[in-house]
């Protein structure tokens, strides 16, 4: 199995993406923010990777991706739906699984309208709320500050990267949060805090594809209890997941266990298809 990177030019810039030479059905990860995609390394290196057909993208704005051409376009919740999309359509692909963590699970809920071949989505760190809600999905911290914040300081690299994905660290996730651009936080935050996008708890709630909700049950920026809560109209297997001893990115600090309910929900999704 191997993995090859590639660049896609489109009208929200270029985007940079690893590929695996998985030849089943398309699997689109998308990352958070001021994140990239190499976050995902585990899930495409292993089994997943060799079976199916796993697109990692940069959202513009991170990683090796350019900034964005119009940031005001591109960086927010629909403007990476937008972005996306318009990405699955130039690489010819017709329909995928989407799996979203974090601002990614904002992008994916974005795309249910967008993206007609979407067959099913899994979300993680990403509670689905209504403008009126945000204070009730995620909980107060520092991250939430930084999340928003467009000029990072050396220390507030590192907090962010550390908080975001946990353990193990590596020094290249420091490298991913310093390369962002800042406008890319600021542009997003806002427009999410005005309400841009649509009320993400309506989305859940009305006609969906099939939605894996699962989470670490030590995230430290996510309510869980509002997200097992929240009213879901197709939710698979009819729960939401928690993994204990988990924190915001549970496919990097617990691969182990992430990888076979990602795998169980990826093979439901194939077998509706």
């Amino acid at each position: 199995m191997t993995i090859t990177t590639s660049t896609i030019q489109t009208s929200h810039g270029d985007i940079a993406y690893r590929e695996t030479s998985g030849t089943g059905t398309a699997v689109l990860l998308i990352h958070g923010n001021s994140s990239s995609g190499a976050v995902f390394r585990n899930q495409m290196n292993g089994p997943l990777g060799e079976r199916y057909r796993i697109i990692a993208p940069d959202l513009p704005g991170h990683g090796a991706s350019s900034d964005a051409i119009d940031p005001k376009r591109s960086y927010s919740m629909e403007g990476y739906a937008d972005a996306m999309t318009e990405f699955l359509g130039l690489l010819g692909i017709e329909k995928a699984i989407v799996f979203g963590w974090s601002l990614g699970g904002h992008i994916g809920l974005e795309m249910i309208d967008r993206y007609p071949g979407l067959l099913g989505l899994m979300i993680t760190g990403t509670p689905p709320v209504s403008a009126a809600e945000v204070g009730l999905g995620f909980k107060p911290s520092e991250h939430m500050g930084l999340a928003g914040k467009e000029d990072f300081s050396d220390a507030d690299v590192e907090a962010y990267a550390r908080s975001t994905c946990g353990e193990p660290f590596e020094s290249f996730l420091l490298d991913t949060v310093a390369r962002t651009d800042g406008r890319a936080r600021r542009l997003m935050f806002e427009s999410f805090a005005a309400g841009t996008g649509r009320d993400q708890s309506a989305i859940v709630g009305g006609p969906t594809p099939p939605i894996a909700v699962l989470n670490g049950l030590d995230e430290p920026f996510v309510n869980t209890e509002f997200v097992a809560n929240v009213t879901y109209s197709n939710l698979w297997e009819g729960k939401a997941h928690e993994l204990d001893n988990s924190g915001h990115a549970p496919f990097w600090d617990a691969p182990d266990r992430f990888d076979p309910i990602f795998a169980r929900f990826l093979e439901s999704v194939d077998d509706r298809a």
